[in-house]
């Protein structure tokens, strides 16, 4: 187990996870204990990786992996379509970001409407609709709310606070690289610079009841989990239930 954890960046928790809920079961487990997978089984790892890396629920996974042949390919390639589509996105938010440095440094002009390309619309669209179909009509007001906090900021005041929520988020990994456990102490102290950071997004309190609330959102929605499994393999998991560990705690 511990060799296709090293080779796949899959932690020897999460393999235990799939096995648990019949994801992935090892190929045969010797007398002492040990875990073993074939090719059968890395292949299958792959795939549930490629589902997981588009944001495709656990829950769904069983299903897509239980199909053979063309079916098969044919989820593939519509997972390649929805790759090279991000990938085009992703070059011009490159371009986006390499023309707004060059804006702050006086070495170019940068009109209004060039500020957003590569900006998906629709996308935002999509998750505040999902935000209120799941928790509610408040959660317009919420929504406002957060919008006109972030409109307060300036560009500079914005790319601080995304660079504190990469450092954040960066540290986390580690720890969960370093096997800690989500509800140990010097998680805890991590994960509270996590929701002062969220506070501060939100431009007003985070009480550890909308904390954990806002942990069911990362591991409900499929987007969420897709960015946080990015960061690092299983990490989705992990994140939430350190939010929730440190919710129960400043109860």
């Amino acid at each position: 187990m511990k060799q296709l954890a090293a080779i796949s960046g899959v932690t020897v928790r999460t393999l235990h996870h799939y096995d648990e809920i019949g994801l992935l079961a090892p190929a045969h487990v010797g007398t002492n204990g040990y875990r073993y997978y074939g090719r059968v089984e890395l292949m299958r790892l792959q795939r549930i990786l490629f589902h997981r890396e588009l944001g495709v629920p656990l829950g769904e996974i069983a299903g897509l992996l239980e199909l053979e042949g063309e079916d098969q390919v044919g989820v593939l390639m519509r997972h390649r379509e929805r790759l090279e589509a991000e990938q085009e996105r992703f070059r011009i938010l490159i371009e986006t970001i390499d023309r707004t440095v060059a804006s702050i440094k006086g070495e170019a002009q940068m009109s209004n409407a060039d500020l957003y390309q590569g900006f998906s619309a629709d996308k935002q669209a999509s998750y505040e609709a999902w935000l209120i179909e799941h928790y509610g009509e408040p959660m317009h007001g919420h929504i406002d709310h957060s919008r006109k906090a972030m409109a307060k900021m300036n560009e500079a005041e914005q790319a601080a606070m995304m660079n504190t929520l990469k450092d954040i988020e960066t540290a986390l990994v580690e720890g969960m690289k370093r096997g800690i456990d989500p509800a140990a102490e010097p998680v805890d102290r991590m994960i509270a610079r996590h929701r002062a950071w969220v506070a501060a997004s939100w431009d007003k309190p985070c009480p550890p009841d909308a904390y954990a609330g806002l942990a069911d959102l990362f591991l409900s929605h499929p987007d969420f989990v897709a960015r946080y499994e990015a960061l690092a393999s299983g990490f989705a998991v992990w994140l939430t239930d350190a939010m929730k560990a440190h919710a129960i705690n400043q109860a």
